[in-house]
């Protein structure tokens, strides 16, 4: 068994990428600018978006963070996204999901212009995603794929089972792994809460991709021998004995089902750091115009 260490991978993506931006700025051009928006005060999103932050630096980019209270109107939101549109400095932004539950976020997404959608959640972006065209993938995914690439692991002709079938990584990741491309050209079934005999198809696969947010969910005697488990789930489980009180769990029963895979991810450090240099990468190839001429 192998871990996907998806940590090592990104630290390594990150400096490949901060020796990309050296050469654009010594060239005499502009470093990529990325902004994120922060509304509220979820404690998950403001860590996710001081790593953002964080990995920016790293790679020699410029950030931007928006920071605003939990009481900021949806009109005031959507006025700093058509700001962010507008402002030919900045190449990519994010606003950090979720909101507060009086904003629509489906408003918000539409409203972001997909040239910049560097979290590849708009529409447009999934379904240029869909159809093959040049797009940016939704990060998790696109971290995904990158991890598949990285470790050579064989994904044409595989069955690859998909648990859960969120816009954000279940559904485009199905795409994506199914899609005549490299990762690619897997055989590929999508279940959900829907799906009868769940055992039954998580059993037949050669890849698993578990992203339900139920924690250690897929137990060992779901899988066979030689799986390759990307688990994406990251949950936070009560233990009074853990010096913060609770543990990250993923959706798998790592213990169990590690001692059947070829290749697993750990959580924390497999899909999460992944994702954060996806964001990243999408933000580099917006710089470039290598999406959108």
């Amino acid at each position: 068994m192998q871990i996907l260490d998806g940590k090592l991978l990104s630290q390594q993506i990150i400096e490949e990428i901060s020796v990309e931006v050296k050469e654009m700025v010594e060239a005499g051009q502009r470093a990529p600018h990325l902004a994120a928006v922060l509304v509220g005060d979820d404690p998950a999103s403001q860590v996710y978006v001081r790593n953002k932050v964080r990995s920016c630096e790293k790679v020699g980019f410029e950030s931007t963070l928006i920071r605003k209270g939990s009481d900021t109107t949806e009109e005031e939101l959507l006025e700093i996204v058509e700001q962010l549109n507008e402002d030919p400095a900045i190449d990519g932004f994010i606003v950090q999901l979720p909101l507060p539950k009086h904003i629509d976020e489906e408003k918000v997404t539409l409203a972001i212009d997909p040239k910049k959608d560097v979290d590849g959640f708009h529409p447009v972006n999934f379904g240029r995603m869909a159809q093959g065209l040049p797009a940016y993938l939704s990060a998790t995914p696109f971290g995904i794929l990158q991890m598949l690439d990285r470790y050579n692991i064989e994904v044409s002709g595989k069955d690859c089972v998909v648990l859960g079938r969120s816009n954000i990584v279940g559904t485009p990741i199905s795409i994506l792994l199914s899609r005549k491309a490299s990762p690619g050209n897997a055989t590929v079934t999508l279940c959900h809460s829907r799906t009868k005999d769940l055992k039954s198809h998580c059993l037949r696969a050669d890849i698993l991709v578990v992203a339900l947010g139920i924690p250690e969910f897929v137990k060992g005697d779901m899988v066979k021998e030689g799986v390759v488990i990307i688990d994406v789930g990251i949950n936070r489980v009560e233990d009074a004995t853990a010096k913060r009180g609770y543990r990250l769990k993923g959706d798998v029963q790592y213990e169990e089902v590690a001692a059947k895979a070829s290749f697993i991810t750990p959580v924390p450090g497999g899909v999460g750091p992944m994702t954060v240099t996806s964001l990243i990468k999408n933000t580099l190839r917006a710089a470039k115009g290598e999406v959108y001429k």
